[in-house]
């Protein structure tokens, strides 16, 4: 699918059909990062997607890198709700918008219960009623400064049927993360035509079954852990056991892309066959390296040169 209907009333949801997500820009100098930035730019990618956890903050991430690029689109995947209130959120949003119009996609998240209460101890009992209020919140929110007067376009991270909802109703559309294709079809059914469905696609550029599927199980294990992701994968179909022992090939497999660029290409392909207008694609390594080689090698499998 084509996000090309996006691009006249929403540009900063103009993302293409393929992009990047990074977590691994936190493990190296702003410097470094802002030089690749610059660099995918040329390789034809339009989005670049910035994790929030306990390193950069996503915003001031984002400006950095739109400050030393000229096209590329920073989406934050995602921004904890926890981390801002309602108001600075907005600010920083609208602040975004202002300065590079149509280059910042806010995507916002409820992250999870040990980075929420057990981190920043904020009370998680009621984390998607607390996104029902903070959205209003940001929409009723005083902003007095120049700038666009339309709200700018968010999306929500979203995986159960609820959040998919919203992120239909109140939001611009969903970026499921740590799951499947059949996820994604599942996740349009939910969402409807309209909203932008931008699903992440974990991939590792390693042919042999036991090294790439050591590098997944590796990047895996976290998210494994978290009952938001796990609650997921059982809706989706697993049990128990394919969670045992850092997962089960079958899980590893169906989570992580491994082997040939073809191969990680008709995985791609298998989430906008399923209804996916953007797909966000985190190479892992087995280093904590940025993947520059296997960015190139992706543009070039997907032509985004040309």
């Amino acid at each position: 699918m084509s996000t090309d209907r996006f691009a006249t009333a929403r540009p900063e949801l103009d993302l293409g059909s393929v992009g990047l997500w990074s977590g691994a820009v936190d493990g190296h100098p702003s410097s470094l990062v802002n030089e690749a930035a610059a660099e995918l730019e040329t390789l034809g990618y339009r989005a670049l997607w910035l994790p929030e956890a306990v390193g950069r903050d996503p915003i001031v991430a984002a400006a950095n890198i739109l400050s030393h690029t000229s096209t590329l689109k920073i989406a934050t995947g995602i921004a904890n709700i926890y981390a801002r209130d309602p108001m600075t959120m907005n600010a920083g949003q609208r602040t975004l918008a202002e300065a590079f119009p149509g280059r910042f996609l806010l995507g916002l998240g409820v992250s999870h219960a040990h980075l929420v209460a057990g981190v920043r101890k904020h009370d998680y009992s009621k984390p998607y009623s607390h996104m029902v209020e903070y959205l209003g919140r940001m929409d009723k929110a005083r902003y007095f400064s120049v700038g666009a007067t339309e709200r700018p376009a968010r999306v929500l991270a979203a995986l159960g049927p609820k959040m998919l909802e919203l992120s239909a109703t109140q939001a611009e559309g969903a970026h499921p993360y740590f799951a499947t294709p059949e996820h994604t079809e599942l996740a349009r059914s939910i969402l409807g035509p309209g909203p932008l469905l931008a699903p992440e696609q974990m991939v590792t550029f390693e042919t042999d079954p036991a090294t790439a599927r050591a590098t997944a199980r590796k990047h895996m294990a976290i998210y494994l852990s978290l009952p938001n992701y796990w609650n997921n994968l059982l809706r989706l179909g697993f049990v128990e056991e394919d969670r045992a022992d850092g997962g089960s090939d079958r899980l590893v497999d169906a989570i992580v892309a491994w082997g040939t660029t073809d191969q990680i290409v008709n995985r791609v392909k298998a989430h906008h066959d399923a209804g996916g207008d953007h797909v966000c694609v985190q190479v892992l390594r087995p280093d904590s390296a940025l993947p520059r080689d296997e960015w190139r090698e992706l543009a070039a499998a997907f032509g985004l040169a040309g």
